[in-house]
């Protein structure tokens, strides 16, 4: 899957082993800003790769094959009924942010599970994040609930807005 973001004349791909090194830096530094997740390390590559499903992993590219930004979604259980519903993780590198990047991301992803019959795609967004927000509404999200209190993150219990997309191809 290739798609053209005009506003940076990048092209969103699938992402392969290669962009390893660069992937697993962008969710550092998403990580290192702390209003991205929980986590607190970004996990090496054969973990990134066990948790993320395989057929919904894409990347942003410049013209110099630079990633700029990441989008992947994992299963959010094994039972049966959920086999169509996944929880997505998407981020762009400082350098690359309000540039559409993340948008043209976000809407390739849509597109390769829409595709793949997937009927739900969810993640959860600490209300501090508010560019994140932003986005996940421009692309069709809407906020199903706050989770209050949820996790502790670096000592402090930290609120998550749950949002969801259902696919427009399922009634």
């Amino acid at each position: 899957m290739t798609a053209d973001v005009t506003a940076m004349g990048a092209r969103i791909t699938a992402m392969r082993p290669e962009h390893a090194g660069q992937v697993l830096a962008i969710y550092q530094l998403g990580i290192d800003e702390g209003d991205a997740t929980f986590e607190t390390a970004a996990p090496d590559w054969r973990g990134f790769d066990a948790a993320k499903l395989p057929r919904h992993r894409l990347v942003a590219l410049d013209e110099d094959d630079r990633v700029l930004g990441w989008a992947a979604v994992a299963a959010v259980s094994s039972r049966g009924a959920y086999a169509g519903v996944v929880e997505h993780s998407l981020y762009v590198g400082p350098d690359a942010r309000g540039r559409g990047v993340g948008l043209a991301l976000l809407t390739a992803l849509l597109a390769s599970t829409e595709a793949a019959g997937i009927w739900t795609v969810q993640s959860g967004i600490f209300p501090e994040n508010t560019a994140s927000l932003a986005l996940h509404e421009k692309a069709g999200f809407r906020v199903v609930g706050t989770r209050r209190r949820v996790g502790l993150h670096h000592g402090r219990w930290r609120d998550v807005i749950l949002v969801e997309r259902r696919s427009r191809n399922i009634d």
